[in-house]
């Protein structure tokens, strides 16, 4: 049996099986809600409408924030060599890898009458004022940021495929350098520009954290936020309200799902050598001076409030030598505090999520010469693509459906469930690109000459895949050590990650501890961050979005 016509019989099985057990299984649980009547109570429920229009709003402000600054980026630091581009590259992608509650956290506490660091330098406003961040426009505002990466990204992609004879050919016809850009180069990223897009609507459409700390103390509720509110409600019609709205999401993702679609079955671009950027003029080192200063607002600023809202007594005090205090740190770690407990459990999650995923994308990605196999596949890749709330809530009803859903409920062991449904995915990519180059005849020989199909695996398609797998794997750590959609709906007593921490104590009041949790969150990631540059050059090129 040839491994190109189809995989092995066992391999396809054990694929198969597993991705119907986190993709296909918990979507068609929720799909099954489709027909119960909680369905049939959304059309006269005001807050479900009132909720609808505002995530709508929302979502679709912050797509176009998103896209007009990922090209904006694009046309600066793509297709220009500014000096310091692949510095700003980074620092531009950064507000992607921030946890979206632990960015709420830190621009609310930036700004408004409260502000330590404003305080301190006189610049707060005065007290009783609004603080700007809170209701629609400082929703918006966040959501762009964070999706403006996605964009760039999406671009970048694409461009890495553009030809360079095709600036070169317009140059011979006449044109401008920057002619050439607007009239050849542009038209072909418009594919990268429809798949960011969608990708940004998707983001902000199921994002929680930046809904739940903007939105909720200026009454302003989205669907995530109405989800996580129904959800909380006591008994079975809480959950059976919950999976209605959840599908409601999952429709108003549609949209994104359909540009990044649209997307991908763009002409194919022509073989040539690779784009290079053009010279940067004057205009072009001008922006890239006021981009830094704009990077440094954006990113230093909001640091410098976390730091200082969690050195304060109480938020409201501004910060200097007398005021500063380490009291809400000495909680933060105290024994038997939460922050030790919720550090534990974002790392338990996201290296058990890590190396499972890793561990299951091996078979899957040898098996997806088999059409049930990439029927199996196209499950997690919608799973990935829905809002984090829709595979949350999919997951609790399939879990409850079971003989052990009562005694799964708010445990670990259902938010790892969670997560290997929502990353498979991601882990999947780019094992899967490496699996495709492999050539079969290597298969061959190995059974050829009596190897099982475990010697196989571990001896002839490992050390080829290995990279492609801890890609994956690093990619699913970061995404998953500081997750709050889903930890928020399926969490329990002592089962809180970081995200949730920051998010509770937030919402309970405790600002100053929440931002000194916010600032371990932070370092989390820079540190997982730190280990995958060490990594990098190591990893498939363009797996590492930070890295060149």
């Amino acid at each position: 049996m040839n491994l190109a016509a189809s995989p092995p019989r066992g391999l396809a099985i054990f694929a198969l099986a597993w991705l119907l057990l986190i993709g296909a299984a918990p979507l068609l649980r929720l799909l099954a809600e489709v027909s119960g009547p909680a369905v049939s109570l959304l059309p006269g429920d005001a807050a479900v409408w009132r909720a609808t229009g505002r995530t709508l709003m929302v979502s679709a402000g912050a797509c176009a924030v998103a896209v007009v600054l990922g090209m904006a980026l694009c046309s600066l630091l793509l297709l220009h060599a500014v000096p310091g581009r692949r510095a700003l590259l980074f620092l531009c992608i950064l507000p992607a890898l921030i946890p979206p509650q632990v960015l709420a956290l830190a621009a609310s506490q930036a700004t408004g009458p409260s502000s330590p660091l404003l305080l301190a330098l006189d610049l707060a406003p005065p007290l009783g004022t609004p603080n700007p961040l809170y209701g629609p426009a400082g929703m918006i505002a966040l959501l762009g940021l964070q999706g403006a990466p996605l964009v760039l990204l999406a671009i970048s992609a694409v461009l890495r495929r553009v030809p360079g004879e095709s600036i070169a050919a317009a140059r011979s016809l006449g044109s401008s350098p920057h002619r050439a850009l607007r009239e050849v180069v542009w038209p072909l990223l418009l594919p990268g520009v429809l798949a960011g897009a969608g990708l940004a609507w998707i983001s902000a459409l199921g994002n929680f954290g930046i809904a739940a700390l903007l939105g909720i103390p200026a009454r302003w509720v989205t669907l995530p936020i109405l989800v996580w509110q129904r959800l909380s409600g006591a008994g079975a019609s809480g959950l059976a309200t919950a999976a209605s709205l959840s599908l409601l999401l999952a429709a108003l993702a549609v949209p994104g799902l359909v540009a990044q679609r649209l997307a991908t079955r763009a002409l194919p671009l022509p073989s040539g050598r690779p784009f290079a950027p053009l010279p940067a003029g004057g205009l072009a080192r001008a922006l890239a001076a006021l981009l830094w200063l704009a990077l440094a607002i954006v990113l230093l600023v909001p640091l410098l409030s976390l730091l200082a809202s969690s050195l304060v007594p109480a938020l409201g005090v501004p910060i200097s030598g007398n005021s500063a205090t380490a009291q809400h740190w000495r909680a933060a770690f105290a024994p038997g505090s939460q922050t030790l407990a919720a550090l534990r459990n974002s790392l338990l999650l996201s290296a058990g999520a890590a190396l499972a995923l890793a561990a299951a994308s091996l078979p899957v990605a040898l098996a997806l010469r088999g059409r049930a196999v990439r029927l199996g596949a196209a499950s997690v890749d919608f799973s990935y693509a829905l809002p984090g709330a829709c595979t949350a809530v999919a997951v609790l009803l399939l879990a409850l459906s079971t003989p052990l859903g009562a005694w799964s409920y708010g445990t670990i062991g259902l938010i790892l469930f969670a997560y290997l449904a929502r990353f498979q995915a991601m882990a999947l990519r780019p094992v899967a690109a490496a699996a495709a180059r492999l050539d079969p005849s290597l298969d061959d020989a190995a059974r050829g000459l009596g190897a099982s199909l475990w010697q196989r695996l571990r001896e002839v398609h490992l050390p080829p895949l290995a990279p492609g797998l801890a890609a994956g794997a690093i990619l699913v750590a970061l995404q998953a050590v500081n997750e709050v959609t889903m930890s928020t709906l399926l969490h329990g007593p002592g089962t809180q990650t970081l995200g949730v921490l920051v998010f509770n104590l937030q919402d309970g009041g405790e600002g100053p501890q929440a931002a000194a949790v916010s600032l371990v969150a932070l370092l989390l990631v820079g540190g997982l961050m730190a280990l995958a540059s060490v990594l990098g050059k190591r990893l498939p090129q363009g797996t590492l979005p930070w890295y060149p």
